[in-house]
């Protein structure tokens, strides 16, 4: 773990003042990672552009926030707009870089017209299950061969302890049998895709073992899944190192492919709702933490690079974090590696660190 002296030692080692970074270069973090797991970051339609410098330098793999979401695609039932989607995944191969897609099942930024018809009555499963149908291939059709790997389903178990899965539209009105059915529909249409279910508060011991259960259910139906995609929205102290190292290898012991999809370290603790102080900037201390906290994840991943493919951290720079409304609407967080100005936090330099121990 780091202590203030190390990290005055390693800012002056890796040109934390303004003075070495000019005058040294800062090194690729996709490139000192090559050979251990690709390194992702979400971005969006405006960020590939403001952000394109960071991106094209430190970054082998991207995600779509937003622009590949049901409703953003496909927001009436006989139209689709890939406009931005399409940006995209250009600029991904532009620069050789691969891309995710996120996300084809969820209870969120999916229609109302999905599972009710226009004067409000609910469809049918077979309605459904044919929309949903339609839908996939249409969108992987689209990025056949350009997207390597998507999440199919996003969120579908539970939070609470007296069910395994979470109760949204999908399960409703198809029934259990959605989560099957979208994995083989999707590997129907894209036979070399990698398809991964996804979910958040994934390393809690409850959870954990209901997503255990889940796809393992799934695999010895000969579902095919390949992948489990860790979230990732950590913060300084939660959940502990211990707690995510049992989630990484519980998981594992499945045979699929492990992901951390939406990696961020949030500076305030799980339950601060507070408004009352709107701190504008990130002071030195909390920087010191989160380095810590990087390099205690990156230590891990690192450790388990032969089951994890890829690590995506959600978002590129602080300027441009979801956290900054959520879950206060309009406080600043800084979650990410670099600054609001674009320069290196002290998190970066532990984590490009890890990649040479």
């Amino acid at each position: 773990m780091l202590d203030v002296h190390r990290l005055t030692k390693l800012s002056v080692q890796k040109g934390m003042n303004r003075m070495d970074r000019e005058a040294k270069p800062v090194p690729s973090l996709c490139q000192v990672y090559q050979d251990h797991f690709l390194i992702g970051a979400a971005v969006n339609a405006r960020t590939i552009l403001t952000h394109e410098s960071l991106l094209t330098q430190h970054f082998s793999s991207i995600t779509a926030e937003n622009e590949m979401k049901f409703e953003e695609l496909h927001p009436a039932l006989d139209r689709y707009d890939f406009q931005r989607a399409d940006a995209l995944v250009n600029f991904a191969e532009q620069h050789g870089m691969k891309v995710r897609g996120h996300t084809l099942v969820w209870h969120n930024q999916t229609p109302s017209f999905v599972f009710s018809h226009s004067d409000g009555t609910a469809r049918t499963r077979e309605q459904v299950l044919a929309i949903l149908r339609e839908h996939m291939t249409t969108v992987m059709g689209r990025y056949k061969g350009r997207v390597y790997a998507w999440d199919v389903v996003n969120e579908a178990v539970s939070d609470a302890d007296d069910r395994e899965l979470r109760d949204t539209p999908w399960l409703r009105q198809v029934g259990e049998d959605y989560l099957s059915l979208a994995f083989e529909m999707a590997h129907e249409i894209d036979p070399n895709a990698q398809l991964f279910y996804n979910d958040y508060n994934e390393t809690h011991p409850g959870k954990r073992e209901r997503i255990y259960r889940m796809v393992k259910s799934l695999l010895s139906r000969g579902v095919p899944i390949h992948g489990i995609g860790l979230q990732g929205h950590y913060r300084l102290g939660q959940p502990p190192r211990d707690e995510i190292r049992d989630a990484i290898e519980r998981y594992a012991s499945l045979g699929v492919k492990l992901q951390v999809t939406e990696l961020d370290v949030s500076t305030y603790a799980w339950n601060d709702q507070s408004r009352e102080v709107q701190v504008q900037v990130q002071d030195a201390r909390s920087q010191e933490r989160q380095a810590q906290r990087y390099e205690e994840l990156f230590s891990l991943f690192r450790a388990y690079k032969d089951v994890l493919t890829g690590v995506t951290l959600w978002g590129i720079a602080d300027d441009a974090t979801w956290l900054d409304n959520f879950p206060v609407r309009g406080r600043k967080d800084w979650p990410l590696l670099f600054t609001e100005d674009h320069v290196p936090k002290p998190a970066f330099w532990v984590v490009v660190d890890e990649a040479t121990r």
